[in-house]
């Protein structure tokens, strides 16, 4: 169960990008995006992904608890009595009508049909924070933090996939670029602040490196440092692509756009692998609960104990580490402005990423 979590989050997230980027942008005039045709059908395949993906916590929750009163029993009171159940009904009554509305209205004709697919949409993205972890822990504060998150994050990333992957054409990119770089920007820093205080309900920042040793702790670390190439793509095709295009409009920047939203998927599973991990309100207690992370153990030669604190020292290993991880972080940039292959980019800005994990594995003392 915890791999099913972990493939259908992801999916998830990509359900509601689609949705919301699809409608946002049919808002947008056609002078200031290119030209996008997104297919009624990924629009059905999506809202009904959204209410197959989300029933999956509420499938982990029953199976976890059925032994005790019986699977029957266990799936009334888990529907009807837990939140997580509630938001599901929920859930699932909005997306079955928004997959009539979508059947019998085609949001391309009339920009009323998609002002009413974003109320639908974001109707959803409520029920999901209603649901969530943080507003068990939290609840109006925890509600509010998560689907402003969530919000920002599908807004920002969502306008990202349908341009990247159901443009005909990269015709006014430029036009595009003026609105959606501060869009983008705006999204990002409400997504970076609402994330830190989403992590601060789960975690103390001062155990943050403590918690590596956990699984936990290191999908955290990996997804932090997956926002390092996130933010060189989005400085590429930004300030970058609005110079060269400048110079020639014939340029196509789609592939680029498209290395950018890869990055954001890896970063989409790696938080699915992280809503599957204990969080470690106290980091003793949960690796005495659920072990040390392997990952971790793998790369870490010192002893590993329960109260391990992990202080960081930059040596000559990890300073070479470092240095070839800045190095990959450049040639990621340089790719674009030498106009290499961008299979090559996408390499290196991988190779960035683990050369930055190893680098602050090898400097823990």
């Amino acid at each position: 169960m915890l791999t099913l979590g972990m493939i259908s989050e992801p999916l998830l997230y990509l359900c509601f990008s689609l949705l919301i980027g699809s409608f946002v942008l049919r808002l947008v005039p056609s002078a200031y995006r290119p030209d996008i045709n997104v297919p009624k059908g990924v629009l059905m395949i999506a809202t009904a992904g959204i209410a197959i993906f989300s029933f999956i916590p509420v499938l982990q929750l029953i199976l976890v608890l059925h032994q005790d009163v019986g699977l029957g029993q266990t799936f009334q009171s888990v529907l009807f009595t837990f939140e997580v159940g509630k938001a599901w009904i929920f859930t699932y009554t909005l997306t079955n009508l928004l997959f009539v509305f979508i059947v019998w209205f085609d949001y391309r004709k009339k920009l009323l049909y998609s002002y009413i697919g974003i109320v639908f949409t974001f109707l959803l993205i409520f029920a999901l924070g209603w649901s969530s972890h943080a507003s068990s822990i939290e609840q109006w504060k925890g509600f509010l933090a998560h689907t402003i998150h969530f919000l920002a994050v599908t807004l920002w990333v969502g306008i990202l996939f349908i341009v990247s992957w159901f443009s005909k054409n990269h015709s006014n990119w430029l036009n595009f670029l003026k609105w959606f770089t501060p869009v983008a920007i705006i999204c990002f820093l409400i997504t970076a602040i609402s994330g830190l205080f989403l992590m601060s309900i789960v975690i103390d920042f001062n155990d943050y490196a403590n918690a590596w040793i956990l699984p936990y702790g290191q999908a955290l670390l990996i997804k932090h440092l997956l926002i390092i190439p996130l933010l060189a793509y989005a400085f590429i095709n930004s300030i970058l692509m609005r110079k060269r295009l400048r110079k020639n409009e014939s340029f196509n920047p789609i592939p680029w756009t498209k290395s950018e939203s890869v990055i954001v998927f890896l970063i989409f599973s790696v938080t699915a692998v992280l809503g599957q991990q204990s969080p470690p309100h106290d980091v003793e207690t949960t690796v005495a609960s659920s072990g040390v992370s392997r990952l971790f153990d793998l790369f870490y030669q010192g002893i590993i104990t329960r109260d391990l604190e992990i202080v960081l020292n930059i040596g000559i290993d990890s300073g070479m580490l470092l240095i070839a991880g800045l190095f990959f972080l450049g040639l990621t940039v340089m790719s674009y402005i030498k106009k290499a292959p961008i299979l090559l980019s996408f390499t290196m800005s991988i190779l960035c990423v683990v050369t930055g994990y190893l680098t602050l594995i090898v400097s823990i003392q």
